[in-house]
């Protein structure tokens, strides 16, 4: 089985965040650039079920982004992923969702899977709205939520968390699933997996190598970003006492009515 994990590479979740009042954009100079975190559960995910599958089977690790960080993607490597492929070209400076899914499409297209993981969210944009774009651009169905995945013959079985409980779901090959945080915290990079990982090759693929235009890429997005603003300070709690557990209900009603929310 050929499993792919899709990566960002992302900021420091625990650096301050800030935007470039010029270009609207999260500011990642000067601030470490690591893996993002749902990434790595997705990862992590990937890897056990390659143990279980055992064979052949490999996981390729696959992320866009400037080919100035293509050595952040050691740390995957190290983890235990047998090879990496990073989609990296000028044009795609500034893609938004609908732009960054279309080429990341393609490039998935090229390196070819039987399954596709994704983390559900990332640190810095927490969209969530990346791996279904990536199914409907790849025409293929999407589970998400996985918790636990069980490999049959050409298909998955899958146990994927919802507002109100556990589905079961029967899926067929090639697919793409994201992941529930539920398949361990990811594993530490072995000092052996450190030393492999160097040897360990990563392919760099340009819009061109796709059969892409410039226009795929910052200049095909779709949206734009008009202004933005700190959300306001938060305002003094109110503070209500009442005589019994009724008056308490009504004063909370009240309250909940004046601010339009019932």
């Amino acid at each position: 089985m050929k499993i792919v994990v899709t990566v960002k590479l992302v900021p420091d979740p625990n650096a301050e965040k800030k935007i470039d009042p010029t270009t609207k954009r999260l500011v990642r100079a000067g601030v470490e650039t690591v893996l993002n975190p749902y990434d790595e559960y997705a990862l992590e995910a990937a890897l056990q079920l390659k143990e279980r599958v055992g064979g052949d089977s490999t996981v390729t690790v696959f992320t866009m982004g400037p080919e100035a960080l293509k050595e952040t993607l050691r740390k995957a490597l190290a983890m235990g992923a047998d090879a990496a492929v990073m989609l990296s070209d000028a044009a795609l400076e500034g893609s938004d969702v609908w732009a960054t899914a279309h080429a990341m499409a393609a490039g998935l297209k090229k390196v070819g899977f039987d399954l596709l993981l994704v983390g559900g969210l990332t640190d810095d944009g927490s969209t969530g709205v990346v791996p279904g774009a990536l199914a409907e651009h790849l025409g293929l169905a999407l589970v998400t939520n996985a918790r636990k995945i069980e490999v049959g013959s050409g298909s998955l079985a899958i146990e994927r968390e919802t507002d109100t409980g556990y589905q079961q779901v029967n899926v067929g090959l090639p697919a793409v699933l994201t992941t529930a945080l539920t398949f361990g915290e990811p594993r530490y990079a072995s000092l052996k997996g450190i030393m492999g990982a160097k040897k360990k090759p990563i392919e760099v693929l340009a819009l061109a190598d796709l059969g892409l235009g410039e226009a795929a890429g910052g200049a095909g997005s779709k949206t734009e970003l008009l202004s933005f603003a700190p959300p306001p300070a938060r305002g003094k709690g109110q503070v209500v006492e009442a005589a019994d557990g009724a008056s308490g209900a009504h004063a909370i009603f009240e309250f909940l009515r004046a601010k339009k929310l019932v």
